[in-house]
């Protein structure tokens, strides 16, 4: 990266939930969940700035009141469009996509997905968790699967790569839905039509993938829970409670 480069974290929050609704500003821990998810990002020293973009006066009105940056955007289908009218607003060169609903985000997962970018070639990156045989049947965990250098082949809900040979040790990736973009990919991306694997899979990093963009992935140790049910909110609540005691 150059001394001259800003890196800007979004942490994209979308109040209406078809699953849990107004999850966002659900209290988990004593505290609203994406003030978890801010408090947790503006702890890495990576990124210049930190701010969440909502659609939502609900959320706009929380984050003031706890001090925390936050735009106004414009009715949005997914995260990365609301992104992209962030980027269309701002001035940075690397944009990182924050998931509001992904509480246990730590400052080691911004640094993973920053440190690729030090070298000008890399456009897209985002993070891997090795993952147990079972976890790897669940539809909803997505898989992932890389070369030698650390670049996507493939990101699947289908368990990847098929192990042909039943008694030889099977390990799994779950990719974890956190991104960071040079403001070019950003801009590509967004002009891009939806490509047909996305359309199947639901998963809109294929887009990049089947239009040759490639996806520098980092591997952590450390796993994470979005929440996308109110079992989901418990559980994050519960592990929570557990690491602060």
């Amino acid at each position: 990266m150059k001394a001259e480069d800003k890196i800007l974290g979004v942490i994209p929050a979308r109040y209406e939930s078809q699953r849990l609704p107004g999850k966002v500003l659900r209290e988990i821990a004593g505290k609203p969940m994406i003030q978890l998810v801010y408090e947790a990002a503006s702890r890495s020293l990576l990124l210049h700035e930190v701010l969440v973009a909502t659609d939502s006066s609900m959320v706009e009105e929380a984050c003031r009141s706890r001090q925390i940056p936050v735009m106004l955007t414009g009715q949005h289908p997914s995260g990365s469009d609301r992104l992209f009218e962030v980027m269309q607003r701002t001035d940075a060169t690397i944009y990182v996509n924050i998931q509001g609903d992904e509480p246990m985000v730590r400052p080691e997962h911004i640094d993973l997905l920053v440190a690729p970018f030090e070298k000008p070639e890399i456009e897209v990156s985002t993070l891997k968790v090795a993952i147990s045989p079972e976890t790897a049947q669940n539809p909803n965990v997505v898989k992932v699967v890389t070369d030698t250098s650390g670049r996507a082949l493939y990101f699947s809900r289908c368990p990847i790569p098929y192990h042909r040979e039943p008694d030889e040790e099977r390990q799994y990736f779950k990719h974890l839905g956190l991104y960071a973009f040079r403001r070019q990919a950003l801009e590509r991306f967004h002009s891009l039509p939806q490509s047909s694997l996305e359309v199947r899979e639901r998963l809109e990093q294929l887009r990049f993938l089947e239009n040759g963009i490639a996806i520098q992935v980092a591997e952590t140790a450390f796993d994470t829970v979005g929440v996308d049910t109110e079992e989901d909110l418990l559980r994050v609540e519960a592990i929570l409670r557990v690491e602060r005691t």
